[in-house]
């Protein structure tokens, strides 16, 4: 078993996940590998929070140019974690708004 460290990775800042931070919505990108039942327990291991449902998606790499030569950045997985009514927020994206 994998420690709640290796799977959730860190928080997504953006404008958009954080309109979420309002509906209990907070956004992670997670390891490629971690399913759903993995993100909710690392989740509620890490933040002691009370997890209703995980949304999952691949993010893929998109092409990159340098001049002549191109690449590919990385894929990734983003996992947006939403809380239970009863549930306490998490701090970090508190004091990003």
């Amino acid at each position: 078993m994998k420690a709640p460290q290796d799977i959730i990775l860190r928080p997504i800042i953006s404008e958009r996940s954080l309109n979420g931070v309002a509906n209990r919505k907070y956004t992670f990108k997670v390891a490629t590998d971690a399913n759903k039942i993995e993100i909710k327990q690392a989740c509620e291991a890490l933040f002691g929070v009370q997890v209703a449902k995980v949304n999952t998606m691949n993010v893929r790499g998109r092409e990159k140019r340098q001049g002549r030569t191109s690449g590919y950045t990385a894929a990734w997985k983003k996992a947006v974690v939403t809380l239970t009514e009863g549930s306490k927020t998490i701090e970090f994206f508190d004091s990003m708004l």
